[in-house]
């Protein structure tokens, strides 16, 4: 258990972007329940609709510490300090998926021109910023390549809108498209992926500079790093599928910024 300072006596609140997971009640009961047991003072976990209002509170100071994307890391890395990052398979990385129905013929991005895209958020990285970077190396704008294009605000709705049949493809968070096909196969059957990303730094905990340090900020890291070696962390990790955490580095999220760049000199 961390020892507090006085001026570090008040609740941890931690921040959650709304991926799949986080409308499963009884997993955020556990990790909450994990995390104020390793850090010794009460936790509030904080969620909101997109990445950009978690992302803005986690720089306002309103968070101590949050789960973000590695997209608004890079984005906000000279305000931002890296905690941990998630260890999926044995490695600190995750892969962007391109999804289609599952019946359908494409076999390459250039296939998908005049479809209806769904993406998940335009602060996400697997679903959004990879596949605007895909198709910026092939010369195309993505808002003159699809037909229409729309967010859902959940990896799991992109899924849901292309195995509906509400979107012609979309853009996912492999992870998060691989868990899904352990609990929700039905669904995910309905879909295919057409196209894996090169491997990416996994989205991370971090914190703000400013709470770099501390030994508020300490105590999150090595809560999240030692998660394994507790039977309740355990049983968090077995529900996210995730082998653990681990301190990571920054440039894990290298190429994450060289996407964000060539995007951002094609306007």
């Amino acid at each position: 258990m961390p020892r507090w300072a006085a001026s570090e006596q008040h609740d941890i609140r931690f921040g959650l972007t709304p991926v799949f997971l986080s409308s499963d009640l009884e997993l955020l009961d556990r990790l909450r329940t994990y995390l104020s047991a390793a850090l010794g003072r009460p936790v509030t976990l904080v969620k909101r609709r997109t990445y950009q209002e978690i992302t803005a509170l986690l720089l306002s100071g309103q968070l101590d510490a949050a789960w973000i994307c590695g997209y608004p890391f890079i984005q906000f890395r000279r305000r931002l300090s890296l905690l941990a990052v998630p260890v999926w398979r044995g490695r600190p990385l995750y892969q962007s998926y391109l999804i289609v129905d599952q019946g359908r013929s494409a076999q390459d991005v250039l296939d998908l021109r005049g479809d209806i895209h769904a993406y998940s958020d335009p602060d996400s990285n697997s679903g959004y910023l990879v596949t605007r970077a895909t198709l910026a190396e092939r010369g195309e704008a993505s808002n003159n390549f699809f037909r229409k294009s729309f967010f859902t605000y959940s990896h799991r709705n992109v899924v849901r809108a292309v195995a509906s049949g509400l979107a012609g493809s979309g853009s996912v968070d492999g992870y998060v498209w691989e868990v899904m096909s352990e609990i929700e196969p039905a669904l995910t059957g309905k879909t295919r992926v057409l196209r894996k990303s090169e491997w990416l730094g996994f989205p991370p905990i971090a914190c703000g500079k400013t709470l770099a340090g501390t030994a508020r900020a300490t105590a999150i890291a090595a809560a999240f790093m030692t998660m394994a070696e507790d039977a309740a962390g355990r049983e968090v990790l077995n529900m996210l599928r995730l082998d653990g955490f681990t301190d990571g580095e920054p440039t894990l999220f290298e190429s994450i910024a060289q996407k964000f760049e060539l995007v951002r000199s094609l306007g």
